[in-house]
């Protein structure tokens, strides 16, 4: 007997649109897929985390791989960090929120 999935309504997950069975788009990898690949370190993203909190205003992370992200872009363009600031969240939150955002984001290639 087959166990099928089911998402909201009763509908079966594989007759769901656009949901999860769609992929990426072909493009530039994100930070997860070149930390993956090992082009980009855990400890590069946190350190971007770092400069970022430490001033806001200093422009595009540069990776040591040559990868270049900015990330005050990536805040302003993001309505989740107005949520998490109208929230008056601890920093450990924004941290996290942050750190989501950086991993699915696209750095400009060397």
């Amino acid at each position: 007997m087959a166990v099928t999935a089911h998402v909201g309504r009763g509908m079966p997950l594989s007759q769901r649109q656009g949901v999860i069975s769609t992929p990426m788009p072909a493009g530039l990898p994100t930070v997860a897929d070149l930390r993956r690949a090992g082009a980009i370190t855990s400890l590069e993203v946190v350190a971007a985390i770092d400069a970022y909190l430490r001033d806001p205003t200093a422009g595009s992370y540069h990776f040591a791989s040559g990868h270049n992200l900015d990330v005050a872009a990536l805040v302003r363009a993001s309505p989740a960090f107005v949520m998490v600031e109208q929230s008056g969240q601890r920093e450990t939150t924004f941290r996290t929120v942050l750190a989501a955002a950086i991993m699915a984001a696209r750095p400009t290639p060397p």
